[in-house]
């Protein structure tokens, strides 16, 4: 991929939902929730502070984050679907 966020925003691919409940239930497509979980696929170098030092990143490519349900915006990249955030839409990292 030739893609580098700029300042701090994080491209995340989100993690695919799952298509049954834990009761065997089979949700259909229309009832699906996004979910919001990701993965860190690429980051910027940070943000840029009024003296113009730079703030570096929390996270990093492969980190699995939790975010904001209706945070970033979607992009479609080379056929793959991913969401541009700011890092602050970032809930905190999943270990």
């Amino acid at each position: 991929m030739k893609f580098r966020p700029l300042h701090d925003r994080v491209l995340v691919q989100r993690q695919e939902s799952s298509e049954k409940t834990s009761g065997g239930i089979i949700i259909p497509d229309t009832a699906k929730e996004k979910p919001a979980e990701g993965t860190v696929v690429a980051a910027g170098e940070g943000a840029r502070k009024e003296d113009g030092t730079i703030l570096p990143m929390n996270v990093k490519a492969g980190d699995k984050v939790l975010f904001a349900k209706w945070g970033g915006n979607e992009v479609t990249i080379d056929g793959t679907d991913y969401i541009i955030m700011k890092e602050t839409d970032i809930l905190g990292i999943l270990n």
